[in-house]
This record gives structure tokens, sequence and C-alpha cells, in this order.
């Protein structure tokens, strides 16, 4: 998720923990970053972490704040914050001062709900595959039509 080859010394972060931070990115099953993965991405204590984070006790999902961490949008109270890529990466190089913040998207394995969307993809296609060759018959059927009602007459 981080590249700090440059001013590794900044935060007390090393090329090392970034490498740890990608690692643990990278093994997660989903693109949302619990509580616990930004500690270790940011490389700060727990504590710290939700100091940095835009919570209310009043409001559940308070407006975006440029100088907090700022959650996903969660509907009860007793849901875990969880935290887009993108949002840790603003905040490192926004407000942390890391340098050379770098997001790395990876694709989740496919789910039944892919499988089922390629599948239907594929039937599609060969629908229309069936729809074109039909219609190119017709045409010739047609063309054939006409021309022999020509030669006749």
């Amino acid at each position: 998720m981080f590249n700090s080859s440059a001013n590794t010394g900044i935060n007390g972060r090393t090329e090392e923990a970034v490498n740890n931070a990608l690692n643990a990115v990278a093994d997660s099953s989903h693109a949302l970053l619990t509580i616990d993965e930004v500690q270790k991405t940011l490389n700060r204590s727990r504590a710290s972490v939700y100091r940095y984070t835009n919570t209310d006790q009043r409001n559940l999902n308070p407006p975006f704040n440029p100088r907090k961490l700022n959650t996903e949008f969660r509907s009860d109270q007793k849901d875990q914050l969880l935290f887009h890529p993108n949002e840790v990466a603003r905040f490192a190089k926004d407000i942390l001062r890391i340098k050379e913040v770098t997001v790395e998207i990876f694709n989740s394995p496919s789910s039944e709900t892919q499988n089922t969307l390629i599948a239907i993809l594929e039937e599609l296609k060969i629908i229309r595959t069936h729809i074109l060759k039909q219609s190119e018959l017709n045409n010739d059927i047609s063309n054939h039509l006409k021309d022999s009602k020509r030669n006749a007459a």
C-alpha cells in the first residue's frame, strides 16, 4: 500500500515496515482495511489510530473531515470501523507527511456473484451470436427470393 523509499526515517518508518504493510494488505481477502491493518500499515499504536479517526458518539457517519482518517459508511454503531485504502493513503500523505505514498489495488478472489455474472455474460454472447446468424440467414433468404422474382420476370 505505501512505498516510502525516500525519507524512510520520517515518523519512524522503515522500508521493512512498509513492505510488511504491503504484504498484510495483499493477504487480505477484502478491499477495506480494519483498524488493526491501518495500525500496522501506518506503524502507529491502536490508540493513536483511534485518535486520528473521524468518529463521533452522537453521529454514526460524520461528514468528511480532511484533517482526520475517515471511515467507510456504517449502518450500525456496533459495526467495526473500516477504511478504504485510498483514504488511508491520503491521510498518510497529507496529514502524516509520509512521502511517496502508493496505493495498490488487488483483485479479490472470484465470488459466487462474480461467477454467476460471468456465466450470464457468456450466455448473452451465445444468444447474440445465434441472433446474428439467424438475421444473416433471413437476409440471405430474402435476397434469394428477390433474385428469384427478378429472374422469373
